[in-house]
């Protein structure tokens, strides 16, 4: 008589979606009434009333748009793109190689892309974004055995783009509609919140988008992901070709290069705010490479279609304590600090351990609420601390030490397997420390007034 195991395969109860959408709606819904309370006198908030000009709101909702339909690109290639390298036969270790040409690319061209942005413009710059996508599209649609490494190395820059084009972008031409500081600050931070908002829903659009596209017949729906990333790569280039067309001011190269050495080579305070960007970037990239090998370790199985959704819900819902946080009496580095503690704290228990699914599946949605609220955070610090003409260079440079990290630890684990995916967690769990520290320094340091900092 044979014995008849029952296999149990893990999934987020439909309770657990519920809850975060609903709490997102009421920190949204009650915000106002909140603030109209406790901040009767003053609306420095995302949701007050200034007489904005009428130039303002128009292009937020035309740049979140944007934003979105970029999102959506960058994440119909991360929900696709393993699935296609499994359909393809690609083994781990050309899976790792790609992946080195990814982070390899984003090391040392993505780190000048900034630069180059601020020196030929922003708007310029995220319209080669969309370029690099429709070239990509194109070229899975055409070649029947697509190179996966030249896909990758355009992807690769794309994703260096996306980390600070559209950001650069909005600020700069925020700066331009509204010409008073404190009306500024106000639509800029409900912009901040906003993107990570959006970029998150986006990101769960696009794995529905992916999978809608793909169907259950693998061989007719293996390349409709590549049509939807091309179209929406057309559309994207569309709108921007369209829409806001004007000249901005550009500097020169060598006023570029000696503005570059005073106010961000020559300043601590941009040295500890860049160190905090890239010690959070090494430990997403980090989560993003190691989360379902961690969920399905010792032969588990979990419905990682279901936890994905799940822990962008909950970034969403990390996002939406932000306009409540900048609105208290709490300085935002102590906000940050707080933030990278806890985020540290949680990667230090899940690399050193061992839990069921269900705790993981807690303590990484709590890592991505803490994620959602960290990204606006650090956008209003590089607000205060770095001139907008500089912008775009700082935060790609400051992302170089993060990748040179995750190519370092990729090759160590990938190739020749002197670590395991528990230090790489520990790595990126002691960086987030570091960030904590970097914050906590950065407030005892203080900062220089708005109107004498914000402007070269």
């Amino acid at each position: 008589m044979g014995i008849v195991i029952e296999t149990f395969i893990w999934e987020p109860s439909s309770s657990v979606f519920i809850f975060i959408f609903f709490s997102s709606f009421l920190l949204l819904s009650l915000f106002p009434f909140y603030l109209s309370k406790h901040a009767p006198t003053t609306k420095s908030s995302a949701f007050s009333d200034h007489p904005f000009s009428s130039s303002s709101p128009r292009f937020q909702l035309y740049f979140l748009l944007l934003y979105s339909l970029a999102s959506v690109l960058e994440g119909l290639w991360l929900v696709y793109g393993e699935f296609e390298l499994v359909y393809y036969g690609i083994s781990k270790e050309d899976t790792v190689t790609f992946m080195l040409i990814g982070f390899g690319a984003a090391l040392f061209v993505g780190s000048l892309l900034g630069l180059v942005s601020d020196l030929i413009g922003r708007k310029k710059t995220c319209l080669v974004f969309f370029i690099l996508h429709l070239n990509v599209g194109i070229w899975k649609m055409v070649a029947p055995s697509p190179s996966f490494w030249v896909a990758n190395l355009c992807l690769s820059l794309a994703t260096s783009i996306f980390s600070f084009s559209f950001e650069t972008w909005a600020v700069v031409e925020h700066d331009k509609v509204d010409s008073k500081p404190g009306h500024r600050q106000d639509i800029l931070n409900e912009t901040f919140w906003l993107m990570t908002f959006f970029e998150s829903a986006s990101l769960i659009g696009s794995q529905v988008i992916g999978n809608w596209m793909v169907g259950g017949n693998l061989e007719k729906g293996i390349g409709s992901p590549s049509i939807a990333a091309t179209l929406l790569a057309i559309l994207g280039i569309a709108c921007m070709s369209r829409h806001y067309v004007g000249t901005t001011k550009i500097m020169t190269f060598k006023d570029y290069r000696m503005s570059f050495s005073v106010y961000i080579l020559g300043d601590r305070r941009i040295w500890l705010l860049a160190c905090a960007q890239a010690c959070l970037h090494f430990s997403i990239a980090v989560f993003w490479i190691l989360w379902a090998p961690t969920l399905v370790a010792d032969g588990r199985e979990a419905f990682l279609g279901l936890i994905y959704p799940c822990l962008l819900g909950a970034r969403m819902l990390g996002s939406t304590v932000f306009p409540w946080l900048i609105n208290a009496s709490l300085r935002t580095e102590d906000c940050l600090t707080c933030a990278f503690v806890v985020q540290a704290l949680l990667l230090s228990i899940i690399a050193y351990d061992y839990e069921e699914i269900g705790v993981l599946v807690t303590q990484f949605s709590l890592y991505h609420a803490c994620i959602g609220l960290i990204l606006p955070l650090l956008a209003r610090l590089r607000t205060m601390y770095v001139p907008n003409e500089l912008r775009g260079g700082m935060i790609s440079l400051s992302l170089a030490p993060a990748n040179a990290a995750i190519l370092f630890v990729l090759m160590q684990r990938g190739y020749y397997r002197t670590i395991e995916n528990s230090t790489m967690i520990a790595f990126a769990a002691v960086g987030l420390f570091m960030a904590a520290g970097c914050m906590y320094v950065l407030k005892r340091c203080g900062k220089q007034p708005y109107q004498n900092w914000h402007k070269l």
